[in-house]
This record gives C-alpha cells, sequence and structure tokens, in this order.
C-alpha cells in the first residue's frame, strides 16, 4: 500500500533537522544478537552537497511500538516558534530553589549514530519512496510533503525508532530481566511487521537481530525452566528432610528444651525456602505440623505427669519436715543423728516438689536438722572439756606406773599397785577420741608386765612340770637297767638298742630340768 500523499499547503512533516532526544549507552547484547552487522555509520554530509544531515531518532523511539505501515501526516511548515509569554516560566527551566536544595546529576550517555538511509532506499522525483535493502526493492509509500533528501531523512529515523526497539529486546535479553517469553512475543511482532514496515534502513540485519533475539528467548526460557524445576527439586528434598526430621522429634525425643528450639528454627528455615508447588507443600506443611502436634501432647503430657509426682513429693516432703521438727529437741544424740541422716536420704529419694515451693520446704527442713545439730555440738564442746581433763589425768597416772614395782622381782607388790591404778583409772571416765588409742595402749602395757611375770612364775612352780622331769629320769634309770640284764644273758645287740634308748630320755630330762631352772 503506498504512502498517502500530503499536501504542503495544509502540513509538512517534522522538519529534518528538528532535536531528537538521544538513547542511553545501553549494555551490549551477548549471543547471536551481539553478533548482527551494526547500521552502516552516516556519511560526513558537509561534504555532500544539497543533502541535509540525517536526523536522529524521534522521541518515540524510547516506547516499544510497532511502527504504522502510513506515511507522515501532513503538519504546519516549519516556522519561528513563539516564546513564552512574560512573566511565566519558560518550559524546562530550572527553579533556582531547587537546583540549590538538590543538584542535578549528569549521567553519560552514548549517543547511537543514526543510520544513513541512502544506502537502504530512495525516494524518486515523483515522490515514490523506495527501500532498497533487501533481495529486491520494495515500494514502502510515496513523500509529498518535502524533498527527496528530507523523506529520506524521515523514513530513516522510523528505521532508527524501529532500530532502538530491537535494541531495548537486546538489552533485555542479555541482562536477564524481564519474562524472556514476552520479550520473544515482542520479537515476534516486530519481525513479523518488518515486510510492511515503512521505513529505511538495514532492514535484513534488522530481521536477523530480530531472529537471534528469538532464538535466545527460546533458550533462556528453557533454562529458566530447568533452573526452576532444579529448585523446586532441591526445594521439596529440603523441605522433606526438614519434614522428616520434625518427625523424629516428634515421634521419640524426650529433650524437651533442644527440641522446642529445634522445631522453631525448622520453621523459621521452612519459611525461606520458595518455588515448591502449593499441594506438595500443603502435604509436606501437614506432616510438620503433625509432627509438632505429637511433640507438643507429649511434652504436655511430661509435665502434667511431672507436676502430679512434684505435688506428691511436696506432701512427702511435708511430712518428713514434721518428722524433722519433731526430733529437733531430742538430747539422744547418737540414735537421732541417725535418725535425720535416714530422713535425708528420704528427702533424696521424694524428688523435686514443685519449683516454687521446694526450695522453701528445704529451708524448713535444714532448720529443724540445724536446731538438733547446734544443740548437739554444743553438747560435744562441754564433753571435749571435761574429755581433756580426764585425758590429762589419765596421763598422770602413766606417769606414776613408771615407779611401780617391778613384777618380775616383787610380783605381789606390783599386782597390788596396778589393781590401786586400774580402779583410780576407770573412775576418771572417758576421755577425747582421738586421744583414747594412745592413753590405752600404755595402760595395757603396765597390765601385758604383769601377765608375763604371772605366767613365769607359774611355769617355775607348776607341779606337772617337775612331775615331767622326774618320769623323764625314772624312764632312763629303767632303761639302764634293762640293758645292763640283756648284757648278762648274752644278747649284746638288745642291751645296745636299750642303751640308745636310755641316752634319749637322758637327753629329754636333761631337757625338762633345765626348763625348771630357768623359770
Amino acid at each position: 500500500m503506498s504512502e498517502p500523499t500530503a499536501q504542503r499547503a495544509d502540513s509538512a512533516v517534522e522538519p529534518a533537522d528538528a532535536p531528537s532526544p538521544t538513547v542511553s549507552d545501553p549494555t551490549p547484547p551477548t549471543g547471536s544478537a551481539a553478533a548482527a552487522p551494526a547500521p552502516a555509520a552516516a556519511p560526513d554530509v558537509a561534504s555532500t552537497p544539497g543533502v541535509p544531515p540525517p536526523a536522529e531518532s524521534s522521541p518515540a523511539a524510547a516506547t516499544p511500538s510497532t511502527p504504522s505501515p502510513g506515511g507522515p501526516k501532513p503538519g504546519p511548515r516549519p516556522g519561528p516558534r513563539p516564546g513564552p509569554r512574560p512573566g511565566a516560566p519558560r518550559p524546562g527551566a530550572a527553579n533556582p530553589a531547587a537546583a540549590t536544595a538538590a543538584p542535578a546529576v549528569e549521567h553519560p550517555v552514548r549517543v547511537r549514530p543514526a543510520s544513513d538511509p541512502r544506502q537502504f532506499g530512495r525516494v524518486d522525483d515523483d515522490g515514490t519512496v523506495w527501500l532498497t535493502a533487501g533481495d529486491e526493492p520494495r515500494q514502502i509509500g510515496s513523500w509529498q510533503a518535502g524533498t527527496p533528501a528530507d523523506g529520506l531523512a524521515h523514513y530513516g529515523r522510523r528505521f532508527d525508532d524501529l532500530a532502538t526497539e530491537v535494541e531495548i529486546l537486546e538489552e533485555r535479553l542479555a541482562a536477564g530481566t524481564g519474562d524472556p517469553r514476552k520479550t520473544k512475543t515482542a520479537a515476534v511482532a516486530l519481525r513479523d511487521s518488518l515486510p510492511t514496515a515503512a521505513v529505511i534502513g538495514d532492514v535484513p540485519t534488522l530481521e536477523r537481530r530480530l531472529t537471534a533475539i528469538i532464538d535466545g528467548a527460546d533458550s533462556i526460557a528453557e533454562q529458566r525452566t530447568k533452573e526452576r524445576d532444579a529448585a523446586r527439586t532441591a526445594a521439596i528434598a529440603r523441605k522433606e528432610t526438614l519434614a522428616a526430621e520434625a518427625e523424629q522429634i516428634g515421634a521419640e525425643t524426650t529433650q524437651w528444651k533442644h527440641a522446642g528450639d529445634r522445631l522453631r528454627e525448622i520453621l523459621d528455615e521452612w519459611k525461606t525456602i520458595k518455588g515448591v508447588d502449593r499441594k506438595t507443600d500443603d502435604v509436606l506443611w501437614k506432616r510438620y505440623a503433625k509432627a509438632r502436634d505429637a511433640f507438643n501432647r507429649r511434652r504436655g503430657a511430661h509435665f502434667a505427669d511431672l507436676d502430679r509426682e512434684r505435688a506428691g513429693a511436696k506432701a512427702r516432703k511435708e511430712e518428713l519436715i514434721e518428722q524433722a521438727q519433731a526430733l529437733s529437741d531430742s538430747t539422744d544424740w547418737g540414735p537421732t543423728a541417725g535418725r535425720f541422716r535416714d530422713l535425708l536420704t528420704e528427702w533424696k529419694a521424694a524428688g523435686r516438689a514443685p519449683r516454687d515451693t521446694d526450695d522453701a520446704l528445704w529451708e524448713r527442713f535444714k532448720a529443724a536438722q540445724d536446731v538438733f545439730f547446734a544443740a548437739r555440738n554444743a553438747a560435744n564442746s562441754e564433753r571435749d572439756e571435761e574429755f581433756g581433763a580426764n585425758a590429762a589425768a589419765k596421763r598422770a597416772l602413766l606417769e606414776e606406773a613408771k615407779s611401780m614395782a617391778d613384777p618380775a622381782k616383787d610380783l605381789d607388790a606390783a599386782r597390788t599397785q596396778f589393781r590401786s591404778l586400774r580402779d583410780r583409772w576407770d573412775a576418771i571416765g572417758k576421755v577425747p577420741r582421738e586421744q583414747m588409742q594412745s592413753l590405752e595402749k600404755g595402760i595395757r602395757a603396765i597390765e601385758k608386765r604383769i601377765a608375763d611375770a604371772e605366767n613365769t612364775h607359774w611355769q617355775r612352780t607348776d607341779p606337772e612340770v617337775k612331775a615331767r622331769a622326774d618320769q623323764f629320769a625314772s624312764r632312763v634309770a629303767q632303761l639302764e637297767e634293762q640293758a645292763e640284764k640283756a648284757a648278762a644273758r648274752g644278747k649284746d645287740r638288745e642291751a645296745a638298742d636299750l642303751r640308745a634308748q636310755a641316752q634319749q630320755w637322758r637327753e629329754w630330762s636333761q631337757a625338762a630340768q633345765s626348763a625348771v631352772s630357768d623359770l
């Protein structure tokens, strides 16, 4: 379809030298899009008479859109623009106060050079517009609003707008921002519009760039799908692990504090895991929630039992306190101290009472103990003073015993003196426990000396010992007499045996007589 003819009298296209916004320096595209050749640079128009400089892209390039296949709309011819009204601020004029408060920051931008439409198309003298890039020339419209050079510049700007849209798609795809499927849809729409686009420029290269964008979008979309699937699999596996751990805690553990903290940590981590589909996530969440409820029930039952046990322990300890208080005034020190030890053993076996009362119960029990043991300690202090004096008296008796008669020489006198000393020893009474052994050892040594002397005297005067010695001597005489009779009968051998026996008995007799003499 040809471009509608513009009426010079009514309107004109935008002048070729009209200013157009610049595009910031984009990130170089990657992949196949980066390999597409850039549009040819415009030649130095100053050296070509009669050809106006090519205009840059119009403001419409900032918003990607499919160019209209129609020609330029008629507009007023360029002329002087009216100035601002007196007193009114100029559009875009800086506010001094605002400039002072927030100075403008300049950002470096890269100005993309406009393509040279003369390399890719022409405008005939009759206004017919041709796109010569590609396999064969294609008529794209009719230009009647100015010179052919103005027409070339106009259609070149339209191509630059289209190229800007392609560049934005390339940057978006290279940066990984946005949905690659939407980028592909926009690229397909632009590529489909190229056969009828009323633009002059390197359309084949632009088509190749769009094809690269479409192919790259498919690859990136596939890669993202794989990444999402892998992330979903990992997220499901992690939640499976957390759910299994929660189930183990809910079914087995009795470390209530640690397990409760761990379940909260699992919940915190659970909230950070994303990417699981709702159905799977609901199943896993129900497992975790069920395990947590099971743990809470077991923990509640445990502490309920513990409360009952502690209530029983409290009642038992109250009974023990009453018994301890009843014993606190006793002066039967030994048995009562033993009973207090038994009460303490029963106290430990009773277990812990509730935390808010256990310490108070112990203080009451301990107070009853302290009353008894304080009284016993006071009595022991008095007793220790008395026992100390007794020990001194007994040591004096031991010193006195050193001047007693020697029992080996005068046994009767030694016996009489020891009986007197022993009576006074027993009358003195008890001594401190730590001195008892040494004092008893001293008195036993004296007693042993007298006992040894008595034993020696008895052995010396024992009639059985003397009778046994006399019996040995009589036997010797009898054997010698028999030996003489045997010799008289001529029995020399028998006589020799009898003399040997007599000699043996004589030795025994001498030993017995010697023992009696030594006593």
